[in-house]
């Protein structure tokens, strides 16, 4: 079966419009009570206004001050932050779920993971000198080793979410909800919203072309196993199944870590990956997370290893501003000293 090329991919989206509700409907109400005071209302002296900061006797004798204060902080003692405005998103999510620049970035990723794929593993003959792009037991960063395939059948490992499906419901929920990340409010995402997401850009043509070819194309995600019906409906509904829990769909199961080199390495014992598509550098080593490890020695393990050849030629790296191990570290650990910069125009006026 000869594939489609993926540059006659057509991009189909999945457009939602969010409708403000209108937040006068007591409106008209107020305004009635306020046409028709009662009479004895009227003999009531003015009622003071109070100004924030100034100081009032209370009628046990207390002294009160009036702040500037809206609504009480939270329980831990931090700023609140702005309410929510339905219709609103952060920059992050604006840029992956609605820009037309993380769509081309989406294409191009899945286009190069084609392109791998048809090229550079589908021209050999002899797929047992094929490498697999899975490090093998014992590997460091610094000191990378690779299985050679074999005889086992030839597979194309991803991750799930913002990799190959975008949880649209679920972040707009977030959007207009505010707030962190909340584990049970995913569960129940993972339990009931599988109509409600749509396919990365690119990853629906690919995986299919990839199938056409003979690859085996397996999903390996922190999802939990307790949803795999639910998963695979969801990867069904997207047009990028078929999804079998074991098989071709791989989930954390009852207290496991999130780390996902276990599970790698027991697809890796039937299968030769020979190429692998994530988000999160998790979804290709979990050497790449070491607690411990300072922000630009993360950053610099990707490019500055053996390793930085396999980017785009089994390694393919999906973008996520959203979420994620990737969203750390403050001004000091992001810049280095040598980049620091003043304005002249306000260092002459200090």
């Amino acid at each position: 079966m000869a594939a489609a090329p993926l540059a006659a991919l057509v991009l189909s989206g999945c457009a939602a419009a969010l409708v403000a509700a209108p937040l006068a409907a007591g409106a008209g109400v107020y305004k009635s009570s306020q046409d028709r005071p009662a009479r004895r209302d009227r003999k009531r002296p003015r009622q003071q206004v109070a100004k924030p900061g100034q100081v009032y006797t209370a009628p046990d004798g207390s002294k009160v001050q009036v702040t500037n204060l809206t609504a009480l902080p939270p329980p831990s003692g931090t700023s609140a932050g702005p309410a929510p405005t339905v219709g609103t998103a952060p920059g992050g999510m604006q840029f992956l779920y609605g820009s037309g620049e993380a769509a081309a970035l989406s294409l191009q990723a899945y286009q190069a993971l084609w392109n791998y794929l048809k090229v550079e593993i589908g021209y050999r003959r002899d797929k047992s000198q094929v490498r697999s792009v899975v490090l093998a037991p014992g590997s460091t960063l610094d000191n990378p080793r690779f299985e050679m395939c074999g005889k086992r059948p030839l597979a194309v490992v991803l991750d799930i979410d913002e990799t190959a499906l975008l949880n649209l419901g679920y972040e707009r929920d977030e959007a207009i909800r505010g707030g962190s990340y909340d584990a049970a409010r995913w569960t129940r995402w993972e339990q009931t919203g599988a109509d409600k997401v749509a396919a990365v850009p690119g990853a629906a043509e690919a995986l299919a072309a990839a199938r056409g070819e003979g690859f085996k194309v397996i999903f390996n995600s922190n999802r939990s196993a307790a949803t795999a019906a639910q998963t695979a409906a969801a990867l069904e509904h997207a047009g990028l199944g078929p999804a079998d829990l074991f098989d071709t769909l791989w989930l954390r199961g009852e207290g496991e870590p999130s780390g996902k080199d276990a599970r790698r390495q027991q697809i890796a014992q039937r299968y030769c990956i020979v190429a692998m598509a994530g988000d999160q550098l998790g979804d290709f080593s979990d050497l790449f997370n070491a607690p411990d490890a300072p922000v630009l020695a993360r950053r610099n393990s990707v490019g500055g290893t053996l390793l930085a050849p396999l980017w785009g030629a089994g390694w393919f790296m999906l973008p996520n501003p959203v979420y994620g191990t990737a969203l750390k570290g403050g001004v000091a650990e992001i810049f280095p000293p040598d980049a620091h910069w003043t304005d002249p125009a306000q260092g002459a006026a200090r």
